[in-house]
């Protein structure tokens, strides 16, 4: 289901469970496998890819979701909705550098799972990258808005979240959701090259953690009631 390689100072999780629906055995599965890479010590970076290559992950399950009881091995429903996002703020603020090779369809829970590394790169030729839940009926969880909206510039974010935009490859980079797209043939190298340059950023882990913290965590600076002439004034007031 998650299997969990490294090279050097990268490591490379592939995600094979067919088309990467998320629940609650897959959020756990994915969970131990960053219990493994947090126990690591000295420079490092993530890359999370699939081994589908049509999909990155088709978002939730919702065959699962529809009748627990008939997938058992997909765990404990009850307990996915917090499991599964405290694992998104667990990726969004992971303390060395993570780069999402989106090879193929990223759907809801895996456009947000996507969004939730620091760097994206994605499949030039065929794939989307699509927060659907509007055409699917739902509402989006305030907590993933706020990912959302911190991810993306603001334009992107509405077409994004309200009017459900599928983005290809080459419109997902002008609008700045990705920050690269290659041939498939050429995404993994490609990814594991940047994480190979990015590596020693997490040479310290607390550092780079603690700026993601400030960044996405608790009282993060995007939200604070300052603006930043007051907190330049007032540096000492600030840590």
């Amino acid at each position: 289901m998650i299997h969990l390689d490294r090279t050097g100072d990268v490591f490379t999780l592939t995600m094979d469970a067919g088309e990467n629906r998320w629940n609650t055995t897959f959020v756990r599965n994915l969970a131990e496998a960053l219990d493994e890479v947090e126990a690591s010590t000295g420079p490092a970076a993530l890359v999370t890819l699939s081994a589908n290559e049509k999909f990155f992950s088709n978002g939730l399950d919702l065959a699962w979701v529809a009748d627990p009881d008939a997938y058992p091995e997909a765990g404990d429903r009850v307990a996915f909705g917090e499991e599964f996002m405290a694992l998104m703020g667990r990726i969004i603020t992971f303390p060395m550098p993570t780069i999402a090779a989106i090879n193929g369809h990223a759907f809801g829970a895996g456009f947000m799972s996507a969004l939730c590394h620091d760097v994206r790169f994605m499949r030039a030729d065929r794939g989307f990258v699509c927060a659907n839940e509007m055409q699917l009926g739902m509402r989006i969880p305030n907590p993933e808005l706020a990912l959302f909206r911190h991810k993306l510039p603001m334009n992107v974010y509405f077409e994004t979240v309200q009017l459900a935009r599928r983005w290809a490859g080459p419109d997902a980079l002008q609008a700045g959701i990705v920050q690269a797209i290659t041939p498939l043939e050429e995404l993994r190298e490609a990814a594991i090259a940047r994480a190979t340059e990015l590596a020693p950023l997490a040479a310290n882990r607390d550092n780079y953690g603690g700026q993601k913290e400030a960044l996405f965590g608790k009282n993060a600076v995007l939200n604070g009631p300052h603006g930043p002439a007051h907190m330049l004034k007032n540096a000492a007031d600030f840590h």
